[in-house]
């Protein structure tokens, strides 16, 4: 029922998808959906529970703590990518429709807040394993540009059904990392009018 609401919602939006179109698309009855999943709205929070673990799993399931930090992060770009073009429906729902509307942009707001929160812990964790802290502000720094830039990347693959996930990865690891490699050796780039 939960892939035939994705479906639904994505193609028209929440406010105009109806739970009768759920039940049809998923060969139910509209009591059985609102017996198992609840209100419209119920609906949507479970989509977007499902959709959010399920993106957090394809990230972290690939990751291996023992590799290299860009190998990590190469791998963790790829696992999201590669799930977002695999899933488009879903992030349509996950992010294009839920961030603009209570409650449901709240509900988002937490999830996306838990995914920088993991990011900024594992590139904390894979850094000081390799021998370079690095502080918190600057990880959290890093942990939003970098989900901010993945958000913006994944909009564009939605709509661009030829972009490849996998060079989409690549790309952002290119801009990412490179940057990142100067600034953990301790380079911090100051306006030519403070120097």
């Amino acid at each position: 029922m939960l892939d035939a609401a994705i479906r639904v919602f994505a193609m028209r939006g929440f406010h105009a998808a109806t739970m009768d179109e759920v039940a049809e698309r998923a060969g139910v009855s509209k009591p059985m959906v609102y017996a198992y999943l609840g209100t419209k709205d119920e609906l949507f929070v479970a989509c977007l529970r499902r959709e959010a673990g399920r993106l957090l799993e394809a990230v972290a399931g690939v990751v291996d703590p023992d590799l290299a930090p860009d190998e990590q992060l190469w791998r963790g770009l790829r696992g999201f990518f590669t799930y977002v073009g695999a899933h488009r429906d879903g992030w349509a729902v996950l992010y294009r429709q839920a961030r603009t509307r209570e409650p449901f942009a709240s509900e988002l707001a937490r999830m996306r807040r838990a995914m920088v929160e993991v990011i900024a812990d594992r590139l904390a964790a894979t850094l000081a394993g390799h021998g370079r802290p690095v502080p918190a502000e600057e990880l959290e720094t890093m942990a939003l540009a970098l989900t901010g830039a993945g958000e913006s990347l994944a909009d564009r693959l939605v709509d661009t059904p030829e972009v490849d996930p996998e060079r989409t990865a690549t790309r952002l690891m290119s801009a990412i990392w490179l940057g990142a490699q100067r600034q953990l050796d301790g380079e911090i780039w100051r306006p030519a009018s403070l120097l």
